[in-house]
């Protein structure tokens, strides 16, 4: 072997080893080190999955055919960062043998043997063990990483889904803030108002906690087709800031500190994401909902007796001075992880997409229409 030869093998092995030293601190940082930011390799292999989704949703004919199908995105996530993985980590070992094997053929041969600890290809130098012991022990952590990562996932979706299925009876399917005060007249939700504004302060800390340890979970769907996480959020926030807006006597404290713990997860979820947002918005920043808008949820609110203390440009103003904390940043996790279309809620990356929802009835023995 020239030296010429020589010196390039050690170069790869060098690169090699700096390869495999970042993957580590890659798989570190995605699977037990909590917090943090997205890593630049799970932001792409994200985004490139989702790329893929988007571009085959498109041609489903209606959002209940499309959720099917975003539902299984997670799993392919998943799949393609272990795999990604292993590929590194295939190709950094390789890289590392490559000077004490006679080609590179032989170098990936051996580092394959090695990462999955079959064995059956060794060389026998000490450098070459030395290299094989360290595949062998990086494979068996990554699938015992990757096993013990799994169920943490689901114990978090799980504890997520149990409000957000909760919600349904109290906010309709999708969720929608107004329709929470509605129902609290019409005897569902009835004095239940603070219980679920403390459950969602709790949920909001919950999910930014889990959510922003791992980022996967923001991709994970709802079971029903006609709920999400993001919007039930929404909901809950819309519901506490009209309350607050419209009666501030009646709301309770739990309202203002569910929004404050609501749109604090929601922006450490957007650090944690990269998306840029206002950190101290001014309350006459615009929103989305139109003042005619607010003046036809007050009218409906009205016509149930929920009790109303302010004139409706005043109510107005104070509900713009709470939404702004949160609306960009949902409307841009709804467009990002393709949230269900909701009330109130943005837009979306399908265009005219019509969703046909059922609508809640009042049904009673005297009004059998629940007109």
């Amino acid at each position: 072997m020239s030296d010429r030869e020589s010196s390039l093998r050690i170069f790869v092995a060098i690169v090699g080893s700096l390869l495999f030293g970042l993957t580590v601190a890659n798989i570190l940082k995605t699977l037990v080190i909590p917090g943090g930011y997205i890593t630049k390799t799970a932001r792409t292999i994200d985004h490139g999955v989702s790329f893929i989704y988007h571009m085959a949703s498109g041609f489903r004919p209606n959002y209940e055919d499309k959720n099917a199908l975003l539902t299984s995105q997670p799993a392919a996530v998943l799949f393609v960062q272990l795999s990604t993985w292993g590929i590194i980590f295939l190709l950094s070992t390789s890289m590392l043998l490559f000077p004490v094997v006679p080609n590179f053929g032989a170098a990936i041969r051996e580092a394959g043997a090695s990462l999955m600890t079959l064995g059956f290809v060794a060389t026998n130098r000490p450098w070459a063990t030395f290299v094989d012991f360290t595949a062998a022990f990086t494979g068996m952590i990554l699938v015992a990483l990757q096993i013990a990562y799994l169920p943490t996932l689901y114990a978090a979706y799980n504890k997520r889904e149990t409000e957000v299925t909760l919600l349904v009876a109290r906010a309709g399917r999708p969720a929608w803030g107004p329709e929470v005060l509605r129902r609290s007249r019409l005897g569902i939700v009835a004095d239940e108002l603070p219980i679920i504004y403390l459950a969602w302060e709790r949920w909001s800390a919950q999910v930014a906690e889990s959510h922003v340890s791992y980022p996967i979970l923001l991709r994970f769907r709802s079971p029903g087709f006609a709920t999400s996480w993001i919007t039930s959020l929404m909901a809950v926030l819309d519901a506490a800031a009209i309350h607050l807006s419209l009666a501030p006597s009646d709301a309770p404290m739990q309202a203002r500190l569910c929004l404050q713990m609501g749109f604090s997860a929601l922006r450490q979820i957007a650090r944690s994401l990269r998306i840029p947002y206002d950190p101290d918005p001014l309350p006459t920043n615009p929103i989305s909902i139109s003042l005619s808008e607010f003046a036809e949820t007050v009218e409906m609110l009205r016509i149930v007796g929920f009790p109303i203390e302010r004139s409706v440009e005043d109510a107005y103003r104070h509900f713009q001075g709470w939404r702004v904390n949160y609306e960009a940043i949902v409307f841009r996790l709804c467009y990002e992880i393709d949230a269900l279309p909701a009330p109130w809620s943005g837009p979306r990356r399908w265009k005219n997409l019509d969703v046909d929802f059922p609508k809640f009835k009042n049904r009673t023995p005297e009004n059998p229409s629940g007109s």
